[in-house]
């Protein structure tokens, strides 16, 4: 897959996206129901999340997970496991996890899809536009689930597929940060808005 990296920079100790998510949404009018149309057009990467994501598209997996297994992961030093971001919205089947999780056999590493949890806090951030709003209604919802079982200390590289103002991801590093079974932190997103 075609890739356009971008390093961000927070609170964790390296940082890539794979691509942006949109190149340009233009206005055609509204439907028969009043609802706004728009012509999207986006990154391959974007596209393939947003089949995934939106469309249940699970084929999107493998290739999403191949794509940061080949232009991130290199990048990183000594990765000794994966974690998914939880998802804000409940389905079956996570699509971040489940990139995660296919990661996690490319490149041979154990993946710990309940290590990193998130209370519901009832507000959707994509409804809110400035990172302070994010901040605040994010809160204290990250929380660690001590599901290693087994005593050291490792650098843990946790994926996402949006990334936006990075209060999320803020969030989840400050309580990594105080788990003591994690070493360095890397962050890898699928794409950035």
């Amino acid at each position: 897959m075609k890739v356009s990296l971008k390093q961000i920079n927070g609170p964790w100790d390296q940082g890539w996206v794979l691509d942006k998510h949109m190149v340009s949404s233009t206005f055609l009018g509204n439907d028969d129901r009043g609802h706004p149309c728009f012509d999207n057009q986006r990154t391959e990467i974007g596209e393939a999340t947003y089949r995934l994501k939106y469309q249940k598209d699970w084929t999107q997996v493998s290739p999403l997970a191949q794509a940061v297994a080949t232009n991130v992961f290199p990048k990183l030093d000594q990765v000794g496991f994966v974690v998914p971001m939880p998802a804000s919205n409940i389905r079956q089947r996570q699509p971040v996890t489940e990139v995660a999780q296919a990661l996690g056999r490319i490149i041979g590493r154990p993946v710990f899809s309940d290590l990193l949890r998130k209370a519901t806090t009832g507000k959707s951030l994509k409804d809110l536009h400035s990172k302070a709003d994010k901040v605040a209604a994010i809160g204290d919802s990250f929380s660690v689930n001590d599901e290693i079982t087994t005593d050291g200390r490792w650098n843990v590289l946790v994926v996402d597929d949006l990334f936006d103002s990075g209060a999320s991801m803020d969030a989840a590093c400050a309580v990594l940060r105080k788990y003591p079974k994690v070493g360095k932190i890397y962050v890898a997103a699928l794409t950035w808005k």
